[in-house]
């Protein structure tokens, strides 16, 4: 009689792919602030704490540390949503420790989505943050289409289907820098390896006409831009849900935008409601979402 319910190779729901220990260095910082260009004063010299802190996001690709957890189609699968919360400042020096779970999986339209839930904790044990990687999958096919062509191209972010109505219910404007990425970033951010995000050819394996920028890429850009606006009430407290929409292409530009539309009590304090977006030079959006943070 088996004592097992699934088989080795399923991805099902509860599945623990485990995880790894990471001493946030000096050097892993730098690389963030290379990768990205979010170069926070706090981040070298002590924040109101008294001490350096880490970048929010600086362990943004813990999840994708293993593929273990994708389906077997991998031609033109897409990072579809991002969540994540965060309890607690990281330390510069500090080493935490992850654990990766799946915690959904459903079916949309031609897409199976698959859901790894990330905890983060610090060398004593406590939270320190919590992220959820809604990763999407082809279904109808076991590879490239026949014939050849693409599962993304250039041209997707031209249909009607991908306007995006944000930014248009009033409410305090606020914003970051836009950032040209370029294929050095992309490595510095995807890489040492050669994958889709940091490769041209290997782009064009798995079904994009050219390299595209990690969407954790973006997500970061949102990371800088609340950070930049609500300090520490977003590092130890913030949240965001965010919807990867259209692809960027390396050596694009992009940026945050963001407008705060409501105001809540929260125990002795105030949560901000930011509806936030990212946006290329031209106007098309790549992430839609909400965030919001503590206002100390």
């Amino acid at each position: 009689m088996t004592t097992e319910i699934y088989s080795d190779r399923e991805v099902y729901v509860g599945r623990d792919y485990g995880g790894f220990a990471a001493e946030i260095t000096p050097d892993a910082i730098e690389n963030y602030i290379a990768a990205t260009g979010d170069d926070h004063p706090w981040y070298r010299t002590p924040a109101p704490l008294g001490f350096p802190i880490a970048p929010a996001l600086v362990l943004h690709s813990a999840v994708f540390r293993t593929q273990a957890w994708y389906l077997p189609n991998v031609f033109g699968n897409l990072h579809a949503r991002q969540e994540w919360e965060g309890f607690a400042p990281i330390a510069a020096g500090e080493t935490l420790h992850t654990r990766s779970v799946i915690i959904d999986r459903y079916v949309k339209r031609d897409r199976e989505y698959v859901v790894n839930e990330v905890l983060i904790a610090g060398a004593d044990g406590r939270i320190v943050q919590r992220s959820r990687t809604h990763q999407s999958f082809l279904i109808a096919a076991h590879g490239a289409p026949a014939g050849g062509g693409f599962a993304v191209d250039r041209d997707r972010e031209k249909s009607a289907a991908r306007r995006f109505a944000v930014g248009e219910r009033g409410g305090e404007p606020i914003d970051g820098p836009m950032r040209t990425i370029s294929q050095a970033m992309c490595m510095a951010f995807s890489g040492p390896a050669r994958n889709y995000h940091t490769d041209a050819e290997a782009a064009r394996q798995f079904g994009f006409p050219d390299i595209v920028v990690q969407g954790m890429w973006s997500v970061c850009l949102v990371g800088e831009m609340m950070t930049r606006r609500f300090g520490l009430g977003f590092i130890a407290g913030g949240k965001f849900d965010l919807r990867l929409v259209n692809v960027l292409w390396a050596e694009e530009s992009s940026g945050a935008r963001g407008r705060i539309i409501a105001r809540r009590p929260e125990g002795n304090r105030t949560r901000a409601e930011v509806e936030v977006w990212c946006e290329k030079a031209a106007g098309t959006k790549t992430i839609v979402g909400t965030a919001s943070a503590i206002e100390l």
